[in-house]
């Protein structure tokens, strides 16, 4: 018995033991594992610390960058307005106690164009060694300048398709380095002449001309001159920002060869304002002339409306004459024909293109939803029959000219694509906003369901439970809406800044552009006479 005790309390001892030693063991792996966890703590502390570091360099640095562009848009605003005003305010002379502080006389001071200098450009030193020298040439040649408004005043056409008057200009003021100069009144009488031209009687005829000639000498400006930085004109906005305006500015690369002075700097802005205005007002004179031939558009002749009782479906019946959309497409021909003849950049021709087919939607819908005459199922036929007519020309001319103008017609097309459908009753407000009008808005939907009546074979228009439903949205949404017109506006903009046309216009070889005939009396011309 004793020994059956002994031989137990043995196990026993030998049982706490091992268990002793299970838990020295375990209790040496706790240590270890709380050392490691506190290793690991200290080391996430350390890295939220860095995250915490890096995250305020990157909050002040997208703080930085925000008012960089806050800036830059200041920037580009305030020279926008500045060239509008140097191009549009009027000569005014100086006092002349300080028309001869400035070494210009009386005469010259009146035709000076008194333009503000731009805040971003340092002042010109005008007391320098330097500055004289470079004045000396061209004051040499200021008494020479009825070449340059011979050529401005002149039509003088176009050789291989390069405007001459721009490229004889540029020859001059290059020759006598105009460009260089740090005071000079030359560059304000090529403006000033250019502006009596656009005022004549005849001017509206020969805008293409001037497109094709002031874009030409604003690229040749742009491609050629440099001034260390302090050369260029602001353009609008992109949605790259700060980063792709600089990362534009890096790629484009400098094939600068002159070094421009404030003058020419001015001159650039001055030439970009006037750039814009006959861009914009010729884009007008389109707007005017075809808008009396789309209001014979909207609505089909009344010799071919159908008459008063119903036609059953599937009866075929005589398509309307289309002899008032031939008009707008003889009046497109025409117009693309007058830009060719004066080799308006395809650039412009884009710009111009889409924007009066911008104005030929717009004009065509707003008529559509204000006319209940004109929201019929017929009258959609005669619509979508011409405008079949336009989606020909487009293709016709390419997209090299048309651009996205198909794409311009969106709102009309789709309108009078739901006119024109049959079975509306069993279109749900899905379909009809999703699939037949994605681009319309609820209210334009609402109101061409509401003034839609089928004219030709008296059916029904969309169930008035849609009808109930769209007209409820529309009655919240009103709430909401700074604004509860249906119509369209009209897109005034000018779509294009002049690092667009630096890119969008191939180089122009001015050196090989003879002088014409009528310029060689001039004793200044006879350098390009032993030029060419």
């Amino acid at each position: 018995m004793l020994r059956s005790n002994k031989i137990l309390k043995a196990e026993e001892e030998n049982e706490n033991s091992n268990l002793k030693n299970i838990v020295e063991s375990l209790s040496e792996k706790n240590s270890l594992l709380e050392n490691e966890l506190s290793t690991a703590r200290k080391n996430s502390d350390d890295t939220m610390e860095k995250l915490k570091d890096v995250e305020g360099k990157c909050t002040r640095l997208q703080q930085n960058l925000d008012k960089l562009q806050e800036k830059l848009t200041n920037l580009e605003n305030e020279n926008h307005v500045l060239r509008q005003k140097a191009f549009s305010i009027t000569p005014k002379p100086l006092p002349e106690k300080f028309a001869n502080s400035t070494g210009l006389t009386n005469s010259e001071q009146k035709r000076t164009f008194e333009t503000p200098p731009p805040t971003k450009y340092p002042s010109p030193i005008q007391h320098s060694t330097g500055s004289r020298r470079a004045r000396l040439p061209v004051e040499r040649h200021e008494g020479n300048h009825e070449i340059l408004l011979s050529c401005i005043k002149e039509n003088l056409g176009f050789k291989d398709g390069k405007p001459v008057a721009a490229c004889i200009i540029y020859r001059c003021l290059l020759h006598w380095r105009a460009f260089e100069s740090e005071r000079t009144a030359i560059f304000d009488h090529v403006i000033e002449a250019i502006n009596d031209v656009l005022k004549a009687k005849e001017a509206d005829g020969r805008l293409p001309y001037w497109l094709s000639n002031t874009s030409a000498l604003l690229c040749l400006l742009q491609k050629n001159l440099r001034s260390n930085g302090f050369f260029g004109t602001p353009s609008r906005r992109s949605a790259g920002g700060l980063g792709g305006k600089l990362a534009q500015l890096a790629g484009r690369g400098d094939t600068a060869q002159v070094d421009a002075r404030y003058p020419a700097i001015l001159f650039k802005q001055q030439l970009t304002a006037c750039v814009e205005k006959i861009f914009g007002q010729l884009r007008d004179n389109l707007k005017k002339e075809i808008s009396p031939l789309l209001s014979l558009c909207i609505q089909a002749p009344k010799s071919t409306r159908p008459g008063k009782a119903p036609k059953a479906p599937g009866v075929s019946a005589q398509q309307p004459s289309n002899s008032h959309w031939d008009n707008i497409v003889s009046f497109l021909n025409l117009l693309m024909d007058t830009l060719r003849e004066n080799h308006v950049p395809s650039f412009f021709i884009r710009k111009l293109i889409t924007q009066l087919f911008s104005f030929v939607n717009i004009q065509l819908f707003n008529s559509l939803l204000l006319r209940r005459e004109c929201c019929t199922f017929s009258n959609g036929e005669y619509v979508k029959a011409g405008l079949s007519l336009l989606e020909k020309w487009i293709t016709d001319v390419s997209e090299e000219f048309a651009g996205t103008s198909w794409h311009e017609l969106n709102y009309i097309r789709q309108a009078v694509g739901f006119l024109v459908i049959h079975q509306k009753r069993k279109k749900t407000l899905e379909e009809i906003s999703q699939d037949l009008c994605p681009s319309l808005s609820l209210r334009q939907i609402y109101r061409i369901c509401s003034m839609y009546w089928d004219d030709k074979y008296n059916t029904q228009g969309i169930s008035n439970e849609v009808v109930a439903a769209m007209r409820e949205m529309v009655n919240k949404d009103t709430q909401n809406l700074a604004s509860n017109s249906f119509l369209l506006d009209d897109d005034l903009s000018i779509p294009f800044s002049t690092e667009d046309l630096s890119i969008a216009i191939p180089a122009i070889d001015y050196a090989d552009v003879e002088l014409p005939e009528s310029l060689h009396h001039y004793p200044s011309a006879q350098f390009l006479l032993t030029a060419s």
